[in-house]
This record gives structure tokens, C-alpha cells and sequence, in this order.
């Protein structure tokens, strides 16, 4: 092994996936597969007997899951990498990986070399966190804990993305029309746009949308 070698550990209870990530991990200059386990158990013996520069391991295993593997290694070291991959890639999981200490999360979709790329920068930074749509899943938990959309404007928000104008949302909801445009000034305000079509962008983005239907943005 030549100096700057990255070590890598690889952990997932399905032989094709392991054996894979082997072949692709094998395949780059500066990294060298070390150890290779199914289970957190056996991760954990592998992790100790190899001494890892970075784990790459599945979210879920027989005996618990990828982020015991976190905890447990950062409990004993902040310079290793721990990059999560996962079939379920959701704001929950997200953030279970993020506070429990890994560097990366990666959906097992993404290209093989994707999952490289993660493991390169958890070695050079291991607690720093990286995750595709990072930004919008604390976006969207922002909004949550503060409550900064109540029931009632998100209502509208949806309206709004349906195309409906004021005159409209205000007849589906029973209300006043000024009523419902102080209801959307005030979803501007909260999302920090100026206009309809720039609150449906943000809104989009933050995932408190997923479409958006042929609206009138003036």
C-alpha cells in the first residue's frame, strides 16, 4: 500500500452490493478495500482489527443499522469518514445520520461514482456532513419547528400553485377576498418572496410543494 492510501471499510449484508463496491473501490488509485463485513457486529470487529481510514456501510442491516455503526466509531475516533448508503433517503434519515456523526449520506441509486466521490471527501473531512438536498430537508425542518406556515396558509400556498387567483381562493375558502390576500401577503413574508411565481419557486425548492399547476405567476 503506497502512503496516502485511503483504507476503506465496506459493510453491507447483501454479497452482490458488497462485492461490487469492492470491484469499484479496487478500481481507484488511492483507495484500498480493507475489510468487508454484513452485519454491524462484524463491522464493528473489522473497524477495530483494521483501523479504517473510511466505513462505507448500509443504512439497514440484520442486527441494527448503519448509524450504530456511526455512533459507535466516532464515539472512538473523529478522523474517520462514515459514509451512509441508503435505499431510503428521507429528511428522517437524513438527519439521524447527520447528528449521530457521519460524513456523508448517499442514495443507493446515485452512479458508483458517487459513492467514491463521498468517500474521498470523508476522508479528507470527516465530520462534515454532505447530502444530496441537504439544504432543503433543513429548510423544510425550519419551517416545521417554527411553524412559520399555519394550516390555512399552506391551504392557500396550494391554491396559489393551482392557479387560482385571490378572487378564487377567497370564494373555496368562504372567506373575504382582502382576507385572503392578507393570508398570502403573509406567506411571501414568511418564505421571503415578493411575488406569487418567487414564492412557488422557494416553496418548491423547500419541498413544501411537489407541483406546481399551470398558475398565473403575476
Amino acid at each position: 500500500m503506497s502512503e496516502g492510501t485511503t483504507r476503506v471499510l465496506l459493510v453491507d449484508d447483501h454479497d452482490l452490493v458488497r462485492d461490487g463496491l469492492k470491484g469499484v473501490f479496487g478500481m481507484q488509485p488511492d483507495m484500498q478495500v480493507v475489510g468487508a463485513a454484513g452485519s454491524v457486529a462484524e463491522a464493528l470487529d473489522a473497524y477495530a482489527e483494521h483501523r479504517p481510514d473510511v466505513v462505507v456501510t448500509d443504512l439497514q442491516l440484520p442486527d441494527g443499522t448503519g448509524i450504530d455503526i456511526v455512533r459507535s466509531v466516532r464515539r472512538d475516533c473523529d478522523r474517520t469518514g462514515l459514509v451512509i448508503l441508503t435505499m431510503h433517503y428521507g429528511d428522517q434519515q437524513m438527519f439521524a445520520a447527520m447528528e449521530a456523526g457521519a460524513s456523508a449520506m448517499v442514495g443507493k441509486d446515485v452512479p458508483s461514482t458517487d459513492v467514491v466521490r463521498a468517500a474521498r471527501q470523508a476522508s479528507i473531512s470527516p465530520r462534515s456532513f454532505a447530502a444530496a438536498g441537504l439544504v432543503q430537508a433543513l429548510t423544510r425542518r425550519t419551517l416545521r419547528e417554527s411553524g412559520r406556515l399555519t394550516d390555512r396558509e399552506t391551504e392557500i400556498l396550494h391554491l396559489l400553485a393551482d392557479g387560482l387567483g385571490l378572487g378564487e381562493i377567497a370564494a373555496r375558502l368562504y372567506v373575504s377576498r382582502s382576507t385572503a390576500k392578507t393570508h398570502t401577503a403573509r406567506i411571501y413574508q414568511k418564505l421571503g418572496a415578493t411575488n406569487r411565481a418567487q414564492a412557488l419557486m422557494i416553496a418548491m425548492r423547500t419541498g413544501l410543494l411537489s407541483s406546481v399547476g399551470s398558475a398565473d405567476f403575476n
